[in-house]
């Protein structure tokens, strides 16, 4: 774990640029039309119940957020409709001031109003929303609007992360009218702030965007537009890179991909490199038996020899570290010799397939079979292909059963699923952001095993208000065993990132996350 912790702390934060490349341009150019990958298509427009960077990679460019995370400065927090704010000494209220004039695509002009909207939706969605990442949002008491160039939070108490939470991208900001109208109205229908308006989305084909000429940022965007094509398949993905189709695929390449795009294109390619806040997980859907008995959930976790499959799925596809509920290298991360007893964990494999096989008999499970619902492209089905492998080893009959990332979303958020491969992910850092994902379901509704545990509910609550660093570590070591113990979902491989850009491509930063720097605003072509 040593040498992962090493090389990861190396990577984690700032992009590894692996091709010399020339000096950029004195100033930035304007216009052409900026062509991308994307290997999934958005199952949703509305940023708020978006799980998946499709989503963000395609209506990021229509949308602005209070705040944004500045990339080239990370992970520091900069304004994006807000022009100015201040917090109270105490930490619970949190005062924004709008730019002037900020208009939606439409030619409305933004108000505190939509802001106040939009918000609302977030914390308290009304029926037929869905606001994935709702737990994150339960300090706010109240929002409002003294004013229309005025809002106002007011917390239940102090929240360090607050500022990271207004700056998420997924919390894009809505017309007020236009929900007061539907409230399911950005599921279908995209109307921002953002630098792009949008055009066309042609299922199965691709996503258009257009240079929005009133965007309240002077100057940008400097791309005339942009046009997202989807390539489910990822060696035609690289064939579309080194064939000039597409200038850049954001979510990220295998390191295979990698060392064919530098060999063919040489100088013609940017490659960076860095870990990423994201995991790979197995979830269990615990409202259905026999995965209602923590004795299957944990055995189907020790059935996964994940330091053997480092080894391997690494030099394969992007899933590549084991860890914890935390990315591994950084400062809430557990070292190896606390990492090593939890279940599934071990480096042992044959002792953890023993203590599978037992507690599967003890539950009078040792003839299982399942199906694993996974989504249908890389590193997914790589991990899902390993998985049914590895149980196999324990006496397990697994079906993996691959969808589109759509018809996935649909199976996990209805329950429909024996068990399946699903991911955490988060802008930084953070427990209070990364363990969302393991709260009771009621609270976090990304938490796809629809399990209900109060007690992990109680240890995040005891993580999120630690008065110091030391208390905050020891609660979240004690909710991270929990998690293994009772194996609602359990991490298997934590991601690395390497993205691959044409050395024409000027402006965008890369940072860990593949959700974030995604409006494209400051992106130009030099010609």
């Amino acid at each position: 774990m040593t040498n992962i912790r090493n090389r990861m702390r190396h990577a984690a934060l700032l992009a590894l640029a692996l091709l010399a490349l020339p000096a950029p341009a004195s100033s930035q150019q304007r216009g052409g039309v900026l062509d991308f990958g994307i290997v999934a298509e958005p199952p949703t427009y509305d940023c708020h119940a978006g799980n998946t960077y499709a989503v963000m990679n395609a209506v990021a460019p229509h949308y602005s957020t209070l705040l944004k995370i500045d990339l080239k400065n990370y992970p520091a927090i900069i304004g994006d409709l807000a022009a100015s704010w201040q917090v109270s000494p105490d930490g619970r209220t949190y005062a924004f001031k709008l730019k002037p004039d900020v208009k939606f695509h439409d030619g409305t002009t933004l108000s505190s109003a939509d802001v106040v909207a939009s918000w609302e939706r977030l914390r308290n969605p009304p029926p037929g929303v869905v606001s994935v990442r709702k737990a994150l949002f339960e300090d706010i008491e109240r929002i409002e609007a003294p004013d229309p160039a005025t809002v106002v939070f007011t917390l239940r108490a102090a929240n360090s992360v607050m500022p990271t939470i207004f700056a998420m991208p997924w919390n894009c900001i809505y017309a007020a009218a236009k929900l007061a109208q539907d409230p399911t109205f950005p599921v279908k229908t995209i109307l921002g702030t953002g630098p792009f308006r949008f055009v066309e989305h042609v299922k199965g084909s691709h996503w258009v965007g257009q240079r929005f000429d009133s965007y309240h940022v002077a100057g940008l965007p400097y791309l005339d537009g942009f046009r997202a094509t989807f390539i489910t398949n990822p060696s035609a993905l690289v064939n579309a890179l080194q064939g000039g189709a597409i200038k850049a695929e954001f979510r990220g390449l295998t390191p295979n991909d990698r060392d064919r795009l530098v060999q063919t294109l040489g100088p013609k390619i940017r490659i960076e490199e860095g870990s990423e806040p994201t995991v790979l997980l197995i979830v269990f859907n615990a409202q259905k038996k026999p995965f209602d008995d923590p004795r299957v959930r944990r055995a189907l976790s020790l059935g996964l020899d994940r330091w053997t499959a480092s080894d391997g799925l690494g030099r394969q596809s992007r899933a590549r570290w084991p860890g914890g509920i935390v990315r591994p290298g950084s400062d809430f991360a557990a070292p190896e010799s606390e990492l090593v007893k939890y279940p599934g964990m071990g480096r042992d494999a044959e002792a953890a397939r023993a203590e599978a096989r037992r507690l599967l008999k003890e539950a009078g499970q040792e003839s299982l079979s399942l199906v694993l619902t996974n989504r249908n492209f890389a590193p997914y089905t790589q991990v899902g292909i390993f998985a049914v492998d590895q149980w196999r080893r324990i006496g397990v009959t697994a079906e993996h059963r691959p969808l589109e990332t759509a018809q996935w979303t649909q199976a996990l958020a209805s329950g429909s699923f024996d068990a399946a491969a699903d991911f955490g992910t988060a802008e930084l850092d953070d427990p209070s952001l990364l363990l969302t994902k393991y709260l009771s379901s009621d609270r976090s509704p990304s938490n796809a095993s629809k399990a209900i545990d109060r007690e992990l509910d109680s240890l995040y609550e005891r993580q999120h208000r630690a008065g110091n660093f030391a208390e905050r570590l020891a609660a979240v070591r004690l909710f991270e065993a929990r998690v293994f113990e009772q194996a609602y979902a359990v991490p298997v491989l934590w991601a690395q990132r390497i993205i691959a850009t044409s050395a024409d491509l000027r402006g965008w930063d890369m940072g860990p996350s593949a959700v974030l720097g995604q409006d494209l605003a400051a992106v130009w072509l030099e010609r």
